[in-house]
């Protein structure tokens, strides 16, 4: 039995309609699988949808317990956290986590959101080499500037003011 060298199929309408569908639902299964939400996790454990930041400016501070300069800010960044277009979100930089971190923001006083996990590695930052580390993120959700040494109210107005 010899069998033919070339295959040949009929495309008729309903099988053109079937492997248009087919292309289409990979196409979308690959163009929304881009499109993965980031979660970042609050030091209490609730998780939060970066995008919920969107329309605001972020500011996300690294901290620790032994840098004064940290502890210098905190009040600025407080009040800047209360203000209806910036949210400051901090990190520590020892990696303190869970209760311990919770205790220590508060006996600290820091009023803004603490973040349970560094999100660096989600936006691809690089962990700052120096405290107080800021990196002030636009209402679109993009990196606008790294900022290092503490930080006040006016010195983050004139920067996003200026955007």
């Amino acid at each position: 039995m010899q069998y033919p060298r070339t295959l040949s199929i009929r495309l008729t309408p309903t099988l053109l309609r079937r492997r248009w569908l087919v292309f289409a639902l990979l196409s979308m299964t690959l163009i929304l699988s881009g499109c993965e939400r980031t979660e970042l996790e609050r030091s209490d454990g609730i998780l939060v949808n970066w995008d919920d930041y969107r329309g605001r400016w972020v500011l996300v501070n690294y901290w620790a317990e032994w840098c004064k300069p940290c502890l210098e800010e905190i009040p600025e960044l407080n009040h800047l956290d209360k203000a209806p277009d910036i949210t400051v979100l901090g990190v520590n930089f020892d990696g303190i986590e869970g209760q311990a971190l919770e205790e220590l923001g508060h006996r600290m006083g820091i009023e803004f959101t603490m973040l349970g996990r560094d999100p660096a590695p989600e936006f691809g930052w690089k962990m700052p080499m120096a405290l107080p580390a800021t990196f002030v993120v636009g209402p679109n959700g993009k990196l606008v500037e790294t900022l290092f040494g503490p930080q006040t109210e006016d010195d983050i107005r004139t920067l996003i003011g200026n955007r």
